[in-house]
């Protein structure tokens, strides 16, 4: 079929057509406001309105992101003066200059809301734009549908719309049928010897009525403007992660007190139970030499022993800084045997990169432009009043951003030589948000796998500015949203208002965080807020303990006492599986149904129902089959009791047509975690007890 033809101005900018074959009616080639003078202002609008383009970031500043796989609906809004009917199509091209065009529908008539899915699938850049028409012939069907039966302007509509039929015969691209059909049924409209309704319904037939859905007759066609978009590898959107500490697994302590570091080696024997638990990523923290300066004792304390490992945020010492390995953990050899051990198993290893120095790092005799000087002579500590760091001296990209900058880079540079691919950089918000800009898409650049987890706990423009500026995933505020009202209003908004650029990773724990819940909620506390990341979210992690219910907290603090950045912890993971005091098993069923149910891949696909109790959370995610790898529907509903201290029997108020559903319909709702089954519809009874299983996983049966 005959294309419009297209802008040639800036991105921002639409073009308009009549129709196959018309003239160009309006053209916008450039914006122009209140520039010099003797500039020619040019309209911003085409012939008709396409505004609040989705996937885009906020201000079209950088690319919105997708990842490799995902269903992203392409959003736009259009509308015109006056009554008559529009459609629109998406346009969508690869990075290899494929096209692919998606009819979209009207879902929200009261805004003039149009959106098509469309599953994205190889990674780079792609571009799409939105391309609207005044609908000729369904403003045309409308108005005879009321016109002809009541007997007004009957002769008049029937040759409009006969004339409407002569029109699509003579456009590019019709088959030979088509104008047959065409040309047969503008006979009928104006055959004058039969009933006027009856011509009307002989002219609309299915058989035009299919031809002319599939390629409508239309005119003012109008190009809006194009977005670009950046689609990654899907560990960037997807994944199941897991953080230890290699210094603790195969640590052992001497009689005189003394320890025997884990070493990477040591630490490569808890891989395979790692990927048994169907965990992809595992992160560790800084492996690099700690300094003794300072040097922080257990439970923070300000004195170390002789026989304190010290925290590896403390980096740098005699033996190296950003770019050493701890001596303990061993050698680059021993490194290569660690990425090789988990690459047997289809894991990836995720580094933490913390951008400091305790006293001892070689940048501070080095480099000490890199460093803040106070008027005393002495370098500034890190500070978050009231608390103060006194291991840790931070970086100033002030001093010598051209330096600082480019020392940075290398030594990402030298971790992504050996093998890595995944970094997890800590506290980025204290750190210059141009810094981030220039350094990820320098790396990105070069290196388009290489993905970056924020760890921003952090005021919203902030944590919202390290993705926009490309950071492929950030921790969240999902740690603390424990109710219903929380729970619902964040997973709303990370699913819609920032999905387009910020991918949440839910961590239930940290190093750094036990909350209350935990602390407080029991065996309950974990399985719930286990089953609500694993489900709610793409991708969600775990740090090392919580399978052990580690829920005793250092006192008047959100982290685990005998904290392990302070001191080894070594853990016999075998006692705890043979007394039954481990999470394992259901943690490996979480991950096991993630990867057999694709809906719980995506993240923009969560819808909220009802529940008459206000701690019965309850969701679904629902993926159409015409985006999953099989071909077959998957939906899934999740009932989850918040309150991990008491049973609660509710009813939940379900909307099928949320997950592929008709209205009314019953369904069979298999609970993944228990294999029972139930007959389901719209209003449910439901018994959650903390004590047995307090969240139901329910796959809607086909």
């Amino acid at each position: 079929m005959a294309d419009t033809q297209r802008s040639e101005g800036t991105a921002r900018t639409g073009t308009t057509r009549q129709g196959r074959g018309g003239s160009t009616s309006a053209r916008s080639t450039e914006v122009r406001r209140g520039g010099p003078k003797g500039e020619t202002w040019q309209p911003v609008l085409g012939r008709i309105p396409i505004l609040d383009l989705s996937p885009q970031q906020p201000d079209d500043l950088w690319p919105a992101k997708a990842f490799d796989g995902e269903v992203l609906p392409f959003s736009a809004t259009v509308f015109r003066e006056g009554h008559d009917r529009l459609g629109a199509e998406v346009v969508i091209e690869d990075p290899a200059g494929t096209t692919t065009r998606r009819r979209m529908a009207l879902i929200e008539p009261g805004v003039d809301r149009w959106t098509a899915l469309h599953r994205i699938e190889g990674t780079g850049v792609w571009t799409w734009y939105v391309r609207a028409w005044s609908d000729d012939w369904a403003s045309w069907l409308h108005d005879a549908g009321i016109k002809v039966p009541a007997g007004i302007d009957v002769e008049l509509m029937l040759e409009a719309g006969a004339r409407l039929l002569e029109r699509a015969t003579g456009e590019d691209g019709r088959s030979d049928d088509a104008r047959r059909t065409f040309t047969d049924a503008a006979g009928a409209l104006r055959d004058r010897d039969t009933d006027p309704v009856v011509r009307l319904r002989l002219a609309t037939s299915e058989g035009v009525a299919s031809l002319i859905d599939a390629d409508p007759i239309r005119s003012l066609i109008t190009e809006g403007p194009r977005r670009t978009l950046r689609v990654e590898r899907t560990r960037a959107g997807r994944g199941s992660w897991y953080e230890f500490f290699p210094r603790s697994e195969g640590a052992v302590q001497h009689e005189d007190g003394s320890w025997t570091s884990g070493s990477f080696r040591t630490a490569a024997k808890r891989l395979p139970a790692i990927a048994e638990m169907g965990f992809d990523v595992v992160y560790i923290p800084p492996i690099h030499p700690i300094g003794r300066t300072n040097r922080k004792g257990p439970n923070n304390t300000l004195t170390a022993g002789p026989n304190d490992p010290g925290s590896p945020y403390g980096i740098g010492s005699a033996e190296g800084g950003h770019d050493a390995i701890h001596p303990d953990l061993g050698t680059d050899e021993d490194l290569a045997y660690f990425l090789d051990a988990a690459a047997r198993l289809d894991l990836e290893i995720a580094l933490d990169i913390a951008l400091q120095a305790s006293p001892d790092h070689p940048w501070v005799t080095e480099h000490p432009e890199f460093f803040t000087t106070l008027p005393d002579g002495s370098i500034a500590h890190a500070e978050n009043p009231p608390k103060k760091y006194q291991d840790i001296y931070p970086l100033n990209f002030d001093n010598d951003p051209e330096g600082s900058y480019l020392e940075m880079r290398r030594i990402f540079q030298h971790w992504i030589d050996r093998g890595i691919r995944i970094f997890r950089i800590d506290n980025p918000h204290t750190k210059p948000l141009g810094f981030w800009e220039r350094l990820l898409h320098d790396v990105n650049s070069a290196y388009p796998e290489v993905i970056f987890l924020a760890e921003a706990f952090t005021r919203p423009p902030m944590m919202r500015g390290l993705a926009k500026v490309g950071f492929q995933q950030s921790y969240t505020y999902f740690t603390w949203r424990n109710t219903k009202a929380e729970l619902t209003e964040y997973l709303t908004e990370l699913s819609t208002e920032s999905a387009d650029y910020l991918r949440p990773n839910f961590f239930v724990n940290t190093h750094d965080i036990l909350t209350p819940y935990l602390q407080f909620g029991g065996t309950a506390a974990y399985k719930i807020r286990a089953a609500i990341a694993a489900t709610s979210a793409p991708t969600w992690g775990v740090y090392s303990g919580y399978e052990l219910y580690e829920d005793v907290a250092r006192p008047g603090s959100e982290e685990n006492i005998d904290n392990e950045k302070y001191e080894y912890r070594p853990r016999d993971w075998a006692k705890a599986a043979m007394l039954g005091r481990t999470l394992a098993p259901y943690l490996t069923r979480l991950n096991a149904i993630r990867r057999g149910h694709p809906a719980l891949g995506q993240l923009r696909n969560i819808r909220f129902h009802w529940s008459d109790d206000d701690a019965v959370l309850v969701f679904s995610k629902y993926l159409d089959g015409a985006f999953t790898d099989s071909g077959r529907s998957d939906a899934i509903v999740v009932v989850a009791n918040l309150d991990p201290h008491g049973s609660r029997e509710t009813t939940v108020h379900l909307d099928p047509t949320l997950f592929g559903r008709t209205p009314g319909e019953t369904f069979a709702a298999h609970d993944l975690i228990t294999d029972s089954v139930w007959q389901w519809g719209t209003d449910d009874y439901v018994r959650l007890d903390p004590y047995a299983e307090p969240v139901h996983i329910l796959h809607v049966e086909s």
